[in-house]
This record gives C-alpha cells, sequence and structure tokens, in this order.
C-alpha cells in the first residue's frame, strides 16, 4: 500500500501560458470576483515558510461542510506542493470562500480519511477525480477501490474555521 511520502511522481510544475492560466484565479479573487466560482473553489492566503512572504492560491473545493465551517482541499502537486509545506509549517491561515474571508486552521488527514473523501469525490465528480488521478500518475480503472487506493497517496487538508463561524480579522497574521 502507498504512502503520501511514496506518491509515484510528483507532476511537472506548469510554465508559460498553462501557469499564467492557473494564476488567473488568484487575480479574480483579487479583484473582488470570487463568487463566480461558487463553491468549487477557494483563496488560500499562506506564509512563506523560508521567505515569511505572503502567498495565495486558488484550490479546488474537495468537500465543503456549511454547518462545520470546514472545507477540504487535495494537493493535485503531491506532499511537497509550496502551499503544503507552507500549512504545515504555519498550519493557521485565512482563506476567501466567495467573498468571506474566513481563519482557518489546517489538520493533515490521515491516508484512510483521504480514501473515504476520494471515493465521495470520485462518485460526485467521477471526470475531475480521473483527470486529478491521472495528473498524479495513480492508475485508477475507475472503480471505487482504486480511487480508494487514490485518495490514500493524495494528501488532503480539512480547513476548520476558527471561533465558530471564522470571521477573519485584520490582524489575524
Amino acid at each position: 500500500m502507498p504512502d503520501r511520502d511514496t506518491a509515484p511522481r510528483r507532476p511537472p510544475l506548469p510554465t508559460g501560458w498553462r501557469r499564467l492560466a492557473l494564476r488567473l484565479p488568484v487575480l479574480l479573487y483579487r479583484a473582488g470576483l470570487g463568487p463566480l466560482f461558487g463553491k468549487r473553489l477557494l483563496l488560500l492566503h499562506h506564509t512563506g515558510r523560508v521567505s515569511d512572504r505572503d502567498h495565495m492560491t486558488v484550490l479546488e473545493v474537495v468537500s465543503y461542510d456549511s454547518a462545520e465551517s470546514t472545507w477540504t482541499v487535495a494537493s493535485g502537486f503531491g506532499p511537497g506542493a509550496d502551499w503544503y509545506l507552507n500549512l504545515r509549517a504555519q498550519p493557521k491561515t485565512l482563506i476567501r470562500f466567495g467573498n468571506r474571508p474566513r481563519a482557518v486552521t489546517a489538520h493533515f488527514l490521515p491516508p484512510e480519511d483521504g480514501a473515504e473523501i476520494m471515493a465521495g469525490y470520485a462518485c460526485r465528480r467521477p471526470r475531475t477525480a480521473r483527470r486529478l488521478c491521472a495528473f498524479m500518475g495513480l492508475p485508477v480503472d475507475g472503480g471505487e477501490a482504486s480511487f480508494r487506493e487514490a485518495g490514500r497517496v493524495i494528501p488532503f487538508v480539512r480547513l476548520e474555521a476558527a471561533d465558530g463561524y471564522g470571521q477573519a480579522t485584520r490582524g489575524h497574521r
């Protein structure tokens, strides 16, 4: 059984127009157009573990629980993604969901939780789940068992709102 540290391969980082296309949602969030993404994407603020500079990354929301004020995201670039490593170093941060800022704390989920999350995600979004697995070099045959196995390898992070509804304040960082 593979674990998160032995993922088959880290996908290459995008360059050129693909990098620009992936950064476009950040610009749209900064322009106040976050609600265009509905409940599908969120903007994550994270502090560089080396540079101590503020960074922003838009991530797909794998699951959202409005009652608990939690968002679950996956690291498509594996455990070596900068945002993932930055959250490991400093798990308290801010997100923007729609146009609403929230103070959150990151919790890194164990592989068995990842298996459950990925199986559920594959039921809700089968094409996107297959693409994520292919992007990461994980073999899936479309069956639930193969998505569960992929979920054991993909790093998942649950972002929990601080202070009940998690209203962010200016002095958070």
